[in-house]
């Protein structure tokens, strides 16, 4: 197994690194598209803190700061939660990032997460015994699944087939309803106040370098993504645009 954890180390090293830039090369051509001033400055408000935060979870997670029993408080948690309300807050009250995901296509946003089929590192590690089927199974075979569906139901909402934001929508929910499920099942399997289930095969990898890194950082962008991406979907509707244009009038008049 030390082989295979030493292959997947190295394989995340290059995902990760490559999903922030494939992020932030997106958003500045959506910038670039919706807005000619300040998109720079834009630009960097997002990125700046998106590199910085993968870098302290990095860094946090390889010196072992979110294995069980190391602090009174466990970091983990926080690290899954704290950045959905501030990054969503922070983002979603720019108006320049609206405009930018005006501009760009919705597809965009739905079929990057095809990096999520990278959630079948829980299949492999529940094949060597090291962590337990109750949680491996339905988060591997989630993210898997999600990860699968990600492009053709961007191609299909690119197409402008009827119905292609209803599907991209439902897409965006599964993928919720996944990450929600794996964090409390992760919760209920792994040691702590919580733990309800495998207490005769504890989910101590769960909280592991580099496996952690999937909770820690994968888990909350990918949901930062799916609620930028339904809110966008959102956006783009008739009625929405339509309301929006109503407004611009009545402010302007």
């Amino acid at each position: 197994m030390n082989d295979y954890l030493a292959f997947y180390q190295v394989l995340t090293a290059i995902v990760r690194p490559a999903v922030v830039i494939a992020v932030l090369a997106g958003l500045w051509v959506a910038l670039k598209r919706a807005t000619p001033r300040g998109r720079a400055t834009t630009w960097l408000a997002v990125a700046l803190p998106l590199v910085l935060w993968l870098a302290l979870i990095w860094v946090s997670a390889a010196a072992g700061a979110f294995e069980g029993g190391r602090r009174r408080i466990p970091l983990l948690p926080l690290a899954i939660v704290l950045p959905l309300p501030i990054g969503l807050a922070f983002l979603m009250r720019s108006s320049r990032i609206a405009a930018a995901l005006d501009a760009a296509p919705p597809s965009w946003l739905v079929g990057l997460q095809v990096y999520r089929v990278l959630g079948a590192n829980f299949l492999a590690l529940w094949a060597y015994g090291a962590i337990p089927g109750v949680f491996a199974l339905p988060a591997g075979i989630g993210d898997v699944l999600v990860g699968l569906l990600a492009l053709p139901a961007a191609l299909y909402l690119a197409s402008g087939a009827p119905g292609g934001r209803a599907i991209a929508a439902l897409w965006n929910f599964l993928g919720i309803a996944d990450l929600v499920t794996a964090v409390t099942l992760g919760a209920l399997s792994s040691p702590g106040p919580l733990q309800h289930l495998a207490l005769d095969h504890p989910n101590v990898l769960l909280g592991a370098y580099p496996t952690v890194m999937t909770p820690a950082f994968a888990v909350p962008l990918s949901l930062i993504l799916h609620g930028l991406s339904l809110w966008q979907l959102w956006r783009c509707q008739p009625a929405a645009r339509s309301g929006k244009a109503t407004l611009q009038l009545a402010a302007k008049g």
